[in-house]
């Protein structure tokens, strides 16, 4: 049968993800202007960092797939029960691109757009004013959808709150376009180290996590910060009409849907 099914043409194969769904007219245009903000930032020695929430993962005896060396295998759960976890990791990641850094906040509670925002703030408390000390202005990429999404007001708000005004720091926002996150760089120079890290070692409790996250590094000098929130974070915070105006929101003139400066207000803190 196998002669037979080689003589006609056939072969075992995968899946291959070469489908994509629709895309934006407006994508190359969009990732064109990526690259300018980008190059404006960094020929002036500003910080740029890449955003994202890496897949949650079961706390607990469970398997990770994978295998590493050692003299046994370790036992884990035959099966990956939510009911039998833990608790869930949630970690939200940033990636400094001209340092090379990665730092990661492990949520416990919900990815919510504070969340999102408290990740960020909690690097340029400890990291990143110390880094960029003579910064005043900062450019995050992140995807178009989920707890950074382009259209959250939450998002927006809690940037001009909790970071902008806290800081007097300027913040511009560039969102991939839908269905181009594998674009951003955070997937491929953090998330993906992460990954090969952490291959084929359950994630038993969160000093573990956190500690599989810290350990993570590369030859070209990756390093990688983490730490664990407990901090419970709400959904479905509405946002008003009159919350979003008094934002000091600036949309950019070209595809302002995805490209948007906030600025400090006067008298914040």
């Amino acid at each position: 049968m196998r002669r037979l099914l080689d003589q006609l043409g056939y072969a075992l194969h995968a899946n291959r993800k070469s489908l994509s769904g629709p895309q934006s007219p407006e994508r190359d245009r969009q990732f064109r202007y990526l690259q300018i903000q980008r190059q404006a930032f960094s020929r002036q020695a500003l910080p740029i960092i890449s955003v994202d929430t890496k897949k949650k993962e079961l706390v607990g005896p469970f398997k990770n797939q994978g295998r590493i060396w050692s003299k046994e295998a370790l036992p884990v759960n035959d099966h990956d029960f939510r009911s039998q976890a833990k608790g869930m990791a949630i970690p939200r990641g940033l990636y400094d691109l001209a340092a090379n850094r990665g730092s990661v906040l492990i949520g416990t509670s919900h990815d919510t757009p504070e969340f999102a925002v408290d990740a960020i703030v909690e690097w340029w408390r400890e990291q990143g004013r110390r880094r960029y000390r003579q910064a005043s202005e900062l450019l995050i990429l992140a995807d178009s959808g989920g707890s950074n999404g382009a259209r959250c007001r939450l998002w927006k708000c809690a940037l001009q709150e909790k970071l902008v005004d806290r800081f007097q720091l300027g913040v511009t926002v560039c969102h991939y376009p839908t269905g181009a996150s594998k674009w951003n760089p955070i997937e491929h120079r953090l998330f993906s180290e992460i990954s090969k890290h952490w291959v084929g070692q359950p994630l038993t409790d969160y000093p573990t996590v956190v500690r599989l996250i810290g350990e993570t590094k590369t030859k070209t000098g990756l390093r990688v910060h983490c730490a664990l929130s407990s901090k419970d974070y709400p959904t479905e915070i509405k946002v008003s009409d009159e919350q979003m105006a008094a934002l000091d929101l600036l949309k950019h003139p070209i595809l302002p849907q995805w490209n948007y400066t906030l600025l400090p207000r006067l008298n914040r803190n």
